[in-house]
């Protein structure tokens, strides 16, 4: 298992101090049960596309949001970078699939 993008968002949203820990990351940014991300960890599992595009979606909300209001725009320009990262993540996921990687 790589270190994929929801590992890496889930230390920005903990440094950002919008999550405390990896059960409340699961279960409110990933819509999964409170052991999902420490599982894939523990299993060494990659992440289900799903969970990351879940993530991907409520980045890219809540960046759109932030980015709207000037004292929040730094913090939305963030949110919609790692929401295409995650995107990225779909898309090689994806393609591994089909290309047989």
């Amino acid at each position: 298992m790589q270190k994929t993008v929801l590992f890496e968002v889930f230390e920005l949203l903990k440094t950002l101090e919008i999550v405390t820990s990896e059960s409340q990351f699961s279960v409110e940014w990933l819509g999964r049960s409170d052991c999902y991300l420490r599982t894939c960890r523990f299993k060494r599992m990659d992440p289900s596309i799903s969970s990351i595009a879940v993530c991907a979606s409520k980045l890219q909300h809540y960046g759109n949001l932030l980015s709207q209001k000037p004292q929040h725009k730094r913090l939305g320009e963030t949110l919609l970078l790692w929401s295409e990262r995650c995107h990225e993540q779909i898309n090689h996921q994806a393609e591994a699939s089909w290309v047989g990687v």
